[in-house]
């Protein structure tokens, strides 16, 4: 940590919030782990049942890239540095709420297999909870003594540019799918359903809200939760991409849209990341 960390009067991260953010990441390593690994044993495993077990791919990389985000952010002790994941995860979850009450007859909450039944009740509990809790820590946190130091060193402005449209693209493209899954649903690469299409909706809507955060930040020391994430969102969609290939239609332009998008994120997000200044500072 840098000696701005611990100058009076800037507010630092409660201890609240840096436990729920702990907390936080380890529910996203385990729902991440549950579809990269039961990948095609959804229907004993999950929540629900996922297909094509690309969907479930993509959904656990996406549940992967957010460890890195949460436990960045956990790790500073300046709230300024940390923010940036927390809306983007209050508005995670609380879409994803949504989603599971508007398709609950989807969900095993009635499955005969304990595996499946339980897996459901946990993910309700978990998404009826997490927003509550994250608007009460949050609330308590604003509440905490002090402000932001100054700005540190802005991110280049062409770098601002692609974050700020591949934000926007996201966030207009994630609000489709979750608003009007049938219709906006068809122009995925592959065959999603209408809770499939709302639940990579949420994930698109959290990550670009992040990304709109980040820019408006316009600070390379406030960034580093998002940076962390993207580059993890960005490698482990593709390596789910390449596990199942097959399932994507290549016929159509929205597989190469698709596929340049995450060969663009990969590489804002490894230079964004602050790894000298982290090496430096240990």
């Amino acid at each position: 940590m840098g000696e701005e960390d611990s100058a009076a009067g800037v507010r630092p991260v409660i201890p609240p919030m840096r436990w729920l953010l702990y907390a936080a990441s380890s529910l996203v390593f385990l729902a991440g782990l549950q579809l990269t690994i039961l990948t095609e044993q959804t229907q004993t495993f999950f929540a629900w049942t996922i297909n094509p077990p690309l969907t479930a791919a993509f959904l656990g990389a996406a549940y992967w890239a957010a460890v890195p985000v949460e436990l960045i952010a956990a790790r500073q002790t300046v709230w300024a540095k940390a923010r940036v994941a927390v809306p983007a995860i209050w508005l995670f979850t609380t879409l994803t709420l949504v989603a599971t009450l508007l398709h609950a007859d989807r969900f095993h909450f009635s499955d005969p297999l304990v595996s499946a039944r339980g897996a459901a009740w946990f993910w309700l509990a978990i998404y009826a909870g997490v927003p509550v809790a994250m608007l009460l820590v949050g609330w308590m946190q604003l509440r905490a003594p002090g402000g932001d130091p100054p700005r540190g060193s802005p991110e280049p402005l062409w770098m601002r540019i692609v974050v700020l449209a591949q934000g926007g693209g996201m966030l207009v493209f994630g609000a489709g799918l979750f608003l009007l899954p049938s219709v906006v649903g068809p122009l995925w690469p592959w065959a999603l359903t209408t809770l499939t299409a709302r639940a990579v909706g949420a994930w698109l809507i959290g990550i670009g809200f992040a990304a709109i955060h980040a820019n408006r930040e316009n600070d390379a020391s406030r960034i580093g939760p998002l940076a962390g994430g993207y580059t993890a969102f960005a490698a482990l969609e593709l390596i789910a991409l390449a596990r199942y290939s097959g399932t994507v239609n290549w016929s159509t332009p929205a597989a190469w849209i698709y596929l340049a998008f995450l060969l663009s994120i990969l590489p804002v997000g490894l230079l964004a990341l602050p790894l000298r200044r982290w090496f430096r500072n240990r």
